[in-house]
């Protein structure tokens, strides 16, 4: 018995009908690409002074979602129903692919993570500082490397331990402002040199506020050009001046009850992950201004701020990491050069032995599909005329600007995708042309 979903699907019938919509409206796509054009006149404005990546990541914001940007193919294997699923851009600015990416984020990297206590330390520099970590964002780095390793080296010295710590580098203020601080998820203890796990929750703030702020401003010294040395000197010693106990490190220890690896890996990844911007505190966009909210800690209240639309971007690209750029790295036993003899070690001391067995089975991503289902209680790719299944029949991706099938069950199927991306196939007359001209 022929199945008439083969016949109707062979037919074509219901392509392009069905576009799922993986994104509602977002304001904040309006206000860079709407009638307006802001983003269009910013970088004709500013284009020599845009780095490559933001031009990168805000392209990639723009197409996402749409099928211009790539698509997944599904089919119905009984009616032929056609269903397009466009692909997110996955990018480091977009608000909608970021609550995804945190919650997928937390999820793995909480079982990275040890089942010990953890404290939450967030290490600042003095804001006068701000404006030589813009120009020079190859020194966050840096940043993240001398806070992890000051409480690593006093926890190794003092304690008698080796511990391990999350590390992120936060460049955002309330304001968008550039205000980069380091937080670390630093173990409360560590592995003495027997193996065993030794409890070390306390930490000599005090003491570490002043060595902070020595290497701090030592490697500022060392790593910007002399010509800029020389013309901050005053500022510096200003800023030695005006922070007789150091730069400020908050971390205050867990109370009874709180703590938990998950909760704070959750917590540190909706505030590191997420972009400068939540949509939520836009207030008003009225084509020149926008209105945003956001809470003025010395005051204590929330306030609002209305700027340019010109002013807005400048304050939101420049928190685009760069290329490459990891805001999330690992140290001491979390390492990757220390993590295999770490869990044998923690395994033992939990006496769990398939603990990591268990872990990487934990591991498995919860897709689009998954989390459709989750939010909205019905399967997306159940046809909508005969409550079947729908199957995978390929996909569509953007190479260098290109669209591309990079992946068909069959040829009929490629034949399909290419009519659905507008990819031309070239003639058999054409073909044999350059068949020619490469022979010749």
């Amino acid at each position: 018995m022929i199945n008439s979903g083969h016949i109707l699907w062979n037919l074509g019938y219901g392509i392009g009908k069905i576009i799922l919509k993986l994104h509602n409206y977002c304001i904040l796509r309006e206000i860079f690409f709407d009638e307006n054009k802001h983003w269009e006149k910013f970088v004709n404005k500013y284009e020599d002074r845009i780095r490559p990546v933001v031009i990168k990541e805000i392209n990639k914001f723009n197409r996402c979602g749409q099928k211009e940007a790539g698509f997944t193919l599904f089919a119905c294997p009984v009616c032929g129903e056609m269903k397009i699923v466009p692909h997110t851009c996955k990018g480091r600015f977009c608000t909608s692919c970021a609550t995804g990416y945190t919650q997928e984020w937390s999820r793995e990297t909480s079982k990275r993570m040890y089942p010990v206590p953890h404290r939450h330390i967030m290490f600042t520099v003095d804001e006068r500082l701000w404006e030589i970590f813009t120009r020079h964002r190859e020194l966050l780095k840096d940043l993240m490397d001398l806070a992890v390793k000051i409480l690593l080296e006093w926890l190794k010295k003092r304690g008698k331990v080796k511990s391990g710590a999350m590390v992120g580098i936060h460049t955002f203020g309330a304001r968008m402002n550039f205000n980069p601080h380091v937080h670390i998820l630093v173990t409360e203890g560590g592995f003495d040199g027997a193996g065993k796990w030794v409890v070390k929750d306390f930490i000599p703030y005090v003491m570490l506020r002043k060595r902070w702020q020595a290497a701090v401003m030592e490697m500022l010294k060392k790593k910007l050009p002399e010509q800029e040395v020389k013309r901050y000197k005053k500022l510096f010693q200003k800023i030695w001046d005006d922070n007789p106990e150091g730069f400020v490190i908050y971390g205050p220890p867990n109370k009874k009850g709180q703590g938990s690896v998950e909760a704070q890996v959750g917590y540190i990844g909706r505030y590191m992950r997420r972009p400068a911007m939540a949509l939520s505190r836009i207030v008003d966009y009225d084509g020149e201004n926008v209105t945003f909210k956001y809470f003025d800690k010395t005051e204590q209240k929330e306030k609002q701020e209305t700027i340019t639309v010109e002013e807005f971007i400048s304050r939101i690209i420049r928190h685009i990491p760069d290329e490459q750029f990891k805001t999330i790295r690992y140290y001491g036993i979390y390492s990757r050069r220390s993590k295999r003899l770490a869990d044998k070690l923690m395994e033992a001391y939990l006496g769990r032995q398939k603990r990591r067995k268990n872990g990487q089975r934990g591991k498995q991503r919860i897709g689009w599909r998954n989390k459709i289902e989750e939010f909205t209680g019905k399967d997306p790719l159940e046809c909508m005329r005969c409550k079947e299944i729908m199957e995978y029949k390929g996909k569509v991706c953007l190479k260098s600007g290109i669209l591309k099938v990079v992946d068909a069950v069959d040829d009929f199927a490629k034949k399909r995708l290419k009519e659905l991306a507008g990819i031309d196939e070239p003639s058999k007359q054409k073909k044999k042309e350059t068949r020619k001209e490469k022979a010749a």
